[in-house]
């Protein structure tokens, strides 16, 4: 990315006000960025955990596999999610809330006798994968937006302000030998002035 400047003492005063603001956002965008990193590793650790939840119920149950065949799946249902949203770092995130579910009635007397466990057992298996995958949603996000500050923090940092560093140097060494031409050209023309005058005299 060039920067676009001219060699006058406006463009060198506009240059400078964007490298100071530049260079005073850098550590406000470094730190949001760590934040986010860290984020980011909580909300994978955070979705790791209930999908080993997830499976360690599925695995506590494993020896009923035979008499699931006989559960009636409609007996359960995800009525709602609450999905709120919050900040961090500046960026929205999902928050997961409550899940309600809704349970059939089923005749206490005709069915077996697990079933009250086994509805006890897909809530939480449920819930652990409605977690898993709202935190699988948040990483996503903040990693996103990680990324995104990322880039900004290489460009603050790689490209515009040793842009702006260099164009700064320009102008001021133009402008530098633009003074010294002139002051030459005035020293020349008072040498020569003052050489004329004896003659004249």
């Amino acid at each position: 990315m060039a920067i676009k400047f001219q060699y006058n003492k406006t463009s060198l005063g506009e240059m400078r006000k964007k490298l100071q603001m530049r260079q005073r956002a850098l550590p406000t965008i470094k730190s949001k960025e760590s934040a986010l990193r860290l984020e980011v590793k909580k909300a994978r650790d955070a979705a790791a955990g209930a999908q080993e939840r997830m499976e360690a119920l599925l695995g506590r149950y494993e020896y009923m596999s035979a008499l699931w065949g006989e559960f009636d799946p409609g007996l359960l249902t995800v009525k709602g999610v609450d999905l709120r949203m919050s900040k961090i770092a500046g960026v929205n995130v999902p928050v997961l809330g409550a899940v309600d579910f809704e349970e059939k009635d089923y005749d206490l007397f005709s069915s077996p006798v697990w079933y009250a466990d086994g509805i006890a057992l897909l809530k939480e298996v449920a819930q652990a994968g409605i977690e898993s995958e709202v935190y699988m949603r948040r990483m996503e996000v903040l990693d996103h937006a990680r990324k995104k500050t990322t880039q900004k923090v290489n460009l603050y940092e790689k490209v515009q302000i040793p842009g702006y560093e260099a164009a700064i140097l320009k102008i001021r060494r133009f402008l530098e030998d633009e003074e010294n031409l002139s002051k030459s050209a005035q020293k020349i023309v008072k040498s020569k002035h003052e050489q004329q005058e004896p003659e004249a005299v």
